[in-house]
């Protein structure tokens, strides 16, 4: 990390995971480990969880995410959230693009640049998801489809907006698997991401950005990756459950 340059974030991922009455326990068991964190930290709960989880947040250092949103203002999307709805409850950022909304949920990267355009404009901070397949990387083509996924997302985003824009790398191989790219591999392609960037934008710009590592995170490999110069901090997915190994990933990126 590069705390000189930009905000080093760690957001948990929560995925489909914890009723509101959960939500609460484990915020409220969060919240005290992290008060003194200096890094950003950031809960993205379930829809059903975010009321509950921004009352329970309040006046604390930790922010409230959701998990997707929608394009348009309203209209007939059945079972879709609006960024108009996130932003008015007090929501602040939203995850877009995760490779279990493009695995499962037929997200594209048209979708996702749309996603986060809208985010944007609402005022929301987008964390937008990008990431290689084990084949893609097996065939030595990482770098290609991450630049393709970075040229589309961002497509049409301003260098204002990309202020509010933080980019999450999360190799698809290494989600949900136990499997984690080695600090290195982690590094590399996070400043491929940041040399993307710089080529679409400009080098200050590409500083600024925040890229975080998205790929099993945990309490016991965060103070490697976040060791290394273009890792920013983390979307963590399991850990974020349990409050003490959160809490230990927090710390590290608080360095």
């Amino acid at each position: 990390m590069d705390k000189s340059k930009r905000k080093a974030i760690i957001a948990g991922n929560w995925k489909m995971n914890k009723t509101p009455k959960e939500a609460k326990e484990l915020l409220n068991a969060i919240t005290p480990l992290v008060k003194d964190a200096g890094c950003e930290v950031i809960a993205c709960v379930p829809y059903v969880d975010l009321a509950t989880a921004l009352e329970a947040t309040e006046g604390t250092n930790v922010k409230i995410g959701a998990e997707n949103c929608h394009w348009a203002e309203s209209g007939a999307f059945t079972g879709e959230i609006s960024t108009g709805m996130l932003k008015e409850m007090g929501v602040e950022y939203v995850v877009l693009g995760h490779s279990e909304r493009r695995q499962y949920f037929g997200e594209t990267d048209e979708t996702v640049n749309k996603r986060t355009k809208a985010a944007l404009a609402a005022g929301l901070k987008p964390i937008v998801c990008v990431g290689e397949l084990l084949w893609e990387r097996e065939c030595d083509i990482t770098e290609e489809v991450i630049a393709r996924q970075i040229k589309l997302d961002l497509f049409n985003v301003t260098e204002e907006e990309l202020k509010n824009v933080v980019i999450a790398y999360e190799p698809v191989w290494a989600i949900g698997t136990g499997k984690t790219a080695t600090a290195d591999q982690a590094e590399e392609v996070c400043s491929f991401i940041r040399a993307t960037i710089a080529k679409l934008y400009n080098q200050a710009a590409a500083d600024a950005v925040t890229i975080q590592y998205g790929g099993s995170m945990n309490d016991g490999n965060a103070d490697e990756l976040l060791s290394k110069t273009n890792v920013d901090g983390g979307l963590i997915g399991g850990a974020s459950l349990v409050a003490e190994k959160f809490a230990a990933i927090v710390k590290a990126a608080s360095k």
